[in-house]
């Protein structure tokens, strides 16, 4: 929608009379107001500009100084009536307010993709141009937006402005803080509308829904398996390239999934978390636990093709096999 405002009888006089517009002489800036121009000029003269008191930053109109001085006070005089949230200013809020209305004002004329805030369709629409005006003066990397520059700047800095007051750990960004805090307040505001499980991340509701949507994105390359996440290819690719970038620091022994360093990291430490409630054992994988359990249930899910013959473990069924002489492959099954 369209958001119209009532103007002065100057502004609506000037607005009506002749159709001309104002230039800076200062700058490249354009105004379809004198006023609005008078205004702008200020900022090169100097003239009777109102300074905040706090920090010395000024500004050209009264207004704008009393909404930047609600920075220092921690002002907030304009709430939310859906979730009570409140706001220094009051474009603020409504910019806010379409979190619960849907609304979405600004679309991309390049892929039709709506956008709440006109900022975040300028940056969405340097997707379409490849436009990345931000570079990085120690390493030449480029950037679409500034935040994501100065994000970036702090691998060489080291930076790490946002503490953690729960644990002290220290994040490079206030986003990263306020994500990590959820492990503290087990805050999971992202809930998936289809089986209302919720989370802690945006992006991981997203990943989750794929399971719903049975959207896979990433594809390999040599043999066109797909995925729900980038992360899971990356790991699936290994198959293909032999890598194994996770090294025991005991044995040398190298894995290409951490979570298999892990576990092998547990014959050092000799820790075994997985117990069986029946009996007490203890064991170092799941998998190992689950195996043991059919002792105690009989179950036994592998059976020979050739005899019938079931098995309660993979490992004895293939030894098994070996018995049926005569056959080029043996071939063995799980029941359901």
């Amino acid at each position: 929608h369209i958001e119209t405002f009532s103007t002065s009888g100057e502004q609506q006089q000037e607005d009506h009379s002749a159709k001309r517009s104002h230039h800076c002489p200062h700058c490249e800036e354009i105004f379809p107001i004198l006023s609005k121009l008078e205004i702008h000029l200020k900022i090169h003269t100097g003239e009777n500009l109102y300074s905040c008191t706090d920090c010395g930053k000024s500004f050209t109109t009264s207004q704008a100084l009393t909404v930047h001085l609600r920075v220092h006070t921690g002002e907030k005089p304009y709430s939310c009536s859906d979730c009570g949230e409140s706001f220094s200013q009051q474009s603020s809020l409504k910019t806010h307010q379409r979190i619960h209305t849907g609304e979405k004002p600004y679309s991309c004329s390049d892929c039709g993709k709506s956008f709440s805030v006109s900022s975040n369709l300028k940056t969405h629409l340097k997707i379409h141009t490849g436009e990345k005006p931000y570079f990085c003066s120690d390493c030449g990397a480029s950037f679409s937006q500034q935040s994501h520059l100065q994000t970036h700047q702090h691998i060489h800095t080291g930076e790490k402005h946002y503490f953690c007051s729960d644990c002290g750990k220290c994040f490079t960004t206030s986003a990263e803080l306020r994500v990590h805090q959820r492990t503290h307040t087990g805050e999971k505001p992202y809930c998936c509308s289809d089986c209302g499980k919720s989370f802690s991340q945006q992006v991981h509701l997203k990943c989750h829904q794929r399971i719903h949507t049975g959207e896979k994105p990433y594809s390999c390359p040599d043999c066109g398996k797909s995925f729900t996440r980038l992360d899971i290819l990356k790991c699936h690719q290994r198959i293909h390239t032999g890598d194994k970038p996770y090294s025991c620091s005991d044995c040398g022994k190298s894995f290409s999934q951490q979570g298999n360093l892990k576990i092998h990291q547990r014959i050092h430490k000799g820790e075994k978390p997985y117990s069986c409630s029946d009996c007490g054992k203890c064991f170092t994988t799941s998998t190992e636990l689950k195996s043991h359990q059919r002792t105690h249930t009989g179950e036994k899910p592998y059976y020979c093709s050739d005899c019938g013959k079931s098995f309660s473990r993979l490992a004895t069924l293939k030894t098994h096999q070996c018995i049926h002489k005569g056959e080029n492959s043996h071939h063995f099954s799980q029941t359901s």
